[in-house]
């Protein structure tokens, strides 16, 4: 039976280089896959998936409004799909976690998700929200933070490395931009205790 999967972390976890992996052991076995990533985050270029290990895959671009089941199902109609991979998956929506639950359940194929579970402030993403709420499988990947306790928040920084504590919820960077920390020093940072 297909499964929704969910594979959360915080940045700088290695979520995009185990998806780049499950993708590979998939094709490698003459299976067809589907991949996609969030069109907002186009640091490596719109539709592509990329680690900071230097993998990288071309993949379709998913807005808010794409209905990914109608994408999905489509596709298979055509040629039988045999996994569905989903990079940044935090932004998803509501209605798209559902549309990818229906992948699963009603067409047979397994869908994996990967993306952070949380924002700079510590709050949940809606994709990250309703996959946490209605996935079949959820897995913590682990990230560590300078202190080597796991990291488990995403801290924004400003050019001068200091917290940032207000703002967009999305604000599209890497290691530029976000600190993967433990919560004690993520509350140290944003109270200015702690230098990142």
């Amino acid at each position: 039976m297909a499964k929704l999967y969910f594979y959360y972390a915080s940045m700088n976890a290695g979520k995009s280089t185990v998806l780049l992996q499950a993708g590979f052991n998939y094709r490698e076995r003459g299976m067809r896959t589907l991949m996609f990533t969030a069109a907002i985050d186009d640091r490596a270029g719109t539709g592509v998936i990329a680690s900071r290990i230097g993998l990288s895959a071309p993949a379709s671009a998913y807005a808010a409004e794409t209905d990914l089941f109608a994408d999905i199902a489509a596709s298979h109609a055509e040629s039988t799909v045999d996994c569905v991979l989903v990079d940044e998956a935090q932004f998803l929506t509501r209605a798209q976690v559902w549309q990818l639950a229906r992948v699963a359940d009603d067409l047979g194929i397994p869908v994996l998700c990967y993306g952070l579970r949380t924002d700079f402030r510590g709050a949940l993403f809606e994709g990250s929200q309703w996959l946490l709420a209605i996935a079949d499988v959820l897995t913590e990947l682990k990230a560590v933070c300078a202190c080597g306790r796991k990291a488990t928040m995403n801290l924004r920084i400003d050019h001068e490395g200091r917290a940032v504590t207000t703002g967009q919820q999305t604000e599209i960077g890497g290691n530029d931009r976000y600190v993967a920390l433990c919560r004690r020093h993520f509350v140290a940072a944003q109270a200015g205790l702690h230098q990142p």
